[in-house]
């Protein structure tokens, strides 16, 4: 997964969405203790900033340099490179010892894991009672009707370009397998719908399509999916030069539960 990131680590940072306030005051009040944090596949460490405004200490850990290499230094956030698979030893020594992690968040990156692997190292570390897993993506974003169905177009003739866990995102989160119980006050783990909004002119929004896993596969074998004619039809969707500066609304989708004991 890390290299489907690493060439366009600074595009991903400029471009993608930071999450909003309520997602995380949602999961803050879910989770009984506010002790210790683990972010997986942190990237840049857009989840674990406002996870240390919440949580005495950070562990933020991805598979790539490059990512990490963007990510803000804050005195209470870990910030720690692995490889793409953690022995149960490793994962109690470099990560966290047994028992010990109130809150395991996985943004954006928990489609890419195989799970079962990965929910036995989530099992080990969350505290038991009461220790929480919140998992969120977010799908693809919404401008307004025009520039909407341009980029439908284009999404649809990218499609040959994804890995398959895409499909997962797509999905909204609806169909992961997810063997956690239901936190304190809800009746099920999700998804719960939450937003993160970001300005963006047209660059920047170009910029974003660029940092798309899908826009470099299809690079690297020889396709160009922001062909002259679909840049012509977004700037005319987008208001002639491109240059006004639009509200991006990216839908969230949580998966929220607590470790069965």
């Amino acid at each position: 997964m890390a290299n489907l990131f690493c060439k366009q680590a600074q595009n991903y940072v400029e471009t993608r969405p930071s999450y909003p306030d309520d997602l995380f005051r949602f999961i803050d009040s879910k989770t009984p203790q506010h002790d210790l944090a683990w972010d997986v596949g942190t990237g840049s460490g857009q989840a674990a900033v406002s996870l240390a405004r919440i949580y005495k200490r950070v562990v933020a850990t991805d598979t790539s340099h490059e990512q990490l290499s963007f990510a803000p230094r804050l005195p209470n956030i870990e910030y720690r490179h692995t490889p793409l698979t953690l022995s149960p030893t490793d994962l109690h020594q470099h990560v966290a010892p047994p028992s010990t992690v109130d809150l395991v968040s996985v943004a954006q990156a928990l489609h890419w894991f195989d799970l079962p692997t990965f929910y036995d190292g989530i099992n080990s570390v969350l505290v038991k009672p009461g220790g929480v897993l919140a998992v969120w993506c977010y799908t693809e974003p919404q401008v307004d009707p025009a520039v909407d169905t341009v980029f439908w177009r284009l999404y649809t003739e990218s499609g040959r370009f994804w890995a398959a866990a895409r499909q997962m995102v797509d999905d909204e989160y609806r169909s992961l397998l997810f063997p956690y119980d239901p936190v304190d006050g809800e009746e099920g783990t999700g998804p719960f719908e939450f937003a993160a909004e970001r300005a963006m002119d047209m660059g920047k929004y170009l910029t974003y399509i660029r940092s798309w896993s899908a826009y470099q596969t299809a690079k690297e074998s020889g396709v160009e999916l922001l062909t002259d004619g679909m840049l012509s039809d977004l700037e005319k969707a987008w208001g002639g030069d491109g240059k006004a500066v639009k509200v991006v609304r990216f839908p969230i989708f949580l998966r929220i539960g607590k470790v069965r004991s």
